[in-house]
């Protein structure tokens, strides 16, 4: 019976990969224009590569941030420019959609959707976080939806085969992560804690291994390498092929070391945050043998770490009745940890 149930949801799953027709193929760039310091063109891989080591071992400051000074809400809409400028007028103006629930006692999450997710992606979740008491703010990650630049119709800016871009996008969402708790605590909020999915819980794990405001965060699907991911998934499987053969997987790995929550794990020992990590058993898109190691990093490193797997794959995590399991876990989790 079991193969018959993987075999279900694989086919599942498949299909509702195949929805998406607008994937493109982008030819395959190493982006050092993205980077502070773009020389390097005698041996891009060997600049990126050190470059990526020394953001992970000053992360501190990688990820600092001036804290906006615009912030504007403006009917459960929140706005303010980007602490990370990139080329993209459209891309450094945030967005954000409050959702207050009533006596939410000072408890509030920042929500990280998935890649490529539209504007109206994940805001049941936030609902159903109302209904357990807790405020939710839906952060639109760099290049999705309203930010997403003209002439775009996917957010390939934010994970594609141009891997200085792909950091600088990674790191953009994490600086805007943090100012959405910076506008959290100017209302009030003190009981903070983090909820991201597949994209969005690999920013919001980094997030958490560098803001000491948090309590607890949700990692929804999650795995120990940005590269591994991208060079694996069905989900990223078009950057794949935009790869080719200009790089290996483990230098991949290396280059965005930064952006990867393996890199930051140690950062939680001795930290008092509660950690649900959520994977899924027939997953092709963060595969369970990565997710399986992060879990394992994660529990040898904080007690505080608890891990759910759910009975399904990917995509099919967005579908009925998985979404339902998956929620309510989120959200029980994060009202008794808050």
């Amino acid at each position: 019976m079991s193969g018959i149930y993987k075999r279900w949801i694989n086919a599942w799953e498949l299909r509702l990969a195949g929805r998406d027709t607008n994937r493109r193929i982008h030819p395959f760039e190493w982006g050092l224009d993205w980077l502070e310091s773009p020389d390097g063109a005698a041996d891009p891989c060997r600049h990126l590569k050190e470059y990526a080591g020394r953001a992970v071992r000053n992360s501190e400051e990688f990820f600092s941030y001036p804290t906006p000074s615009d912030f504007n809400l403006d009917d459960g809409h929140l706005t303010f420019s980007s602490p990370l400028v990139s080329p993209h007028p459209e891309n450094n103006r945030v967005h954000a959609g409050f959702f207050p629930a009533r006596r939410d006692g000072g408890r509030a999450v920042v929500v990280l959707p998935q890649w490529n997710s539209d504007a109206g992606g994940h805001v049941g979740l936030c609902r159903l976080l109302n209904r357990f008491g807790v405020t939710a703010l839906r952060l639109s990650l760099a290049y999705h939806d309203r930010r997403m630049p003209a002439g775009q119709n996917r957010a390939d800016f934010h994970v594609s085969s141009n891997l200085g871009r792909t950091l600088h996008a990674c790191r953009q969402s994490v600086m805007d992560s943090r100012a959405c708790l910076d506008w959290l605590e100017t209302q009030g909020y003190r009981r903070l804690g983090i909820l991201g999915t597949s994209l969005g819980s690999c920013i919001a794990f980094i997030v958490a291994a560098h803001d000491a405001r948090l309590r607890a965060g949700v990692f929804n699907h999650v795995s120990n390498y940005f590269g591994d991911v991208v060079w694996t998934g069905l989900a990223t499987r078009s950057v794949r092929q935009s790869l080719g053969e200009a790089i290996t997987q483990d230098e991949l790995r290396d280059c965005w070391a930064p952006i990867s929550p393996a890199s930051y794990v140690h950062r939680l020992a001795g930290r008092d945050v509660a950690s649900l990590l959520v994977w899924a058993r027939h997953d092709t898109s963060f595969l369970p043998e990565y997710s399986k190691q992060f879990i394992a990093s994660m529990f040898r490193t904080t007690s505080r770490a608890r891990a759910a797997c759910l009975p399904c794959a990917h995509y099919t995590t967005g579908e009925f009745p998985f979404r339902l399991m998956d929620g309510l876990l989120m959200c029980r989790f994060l009202a008794a940890n808050l």
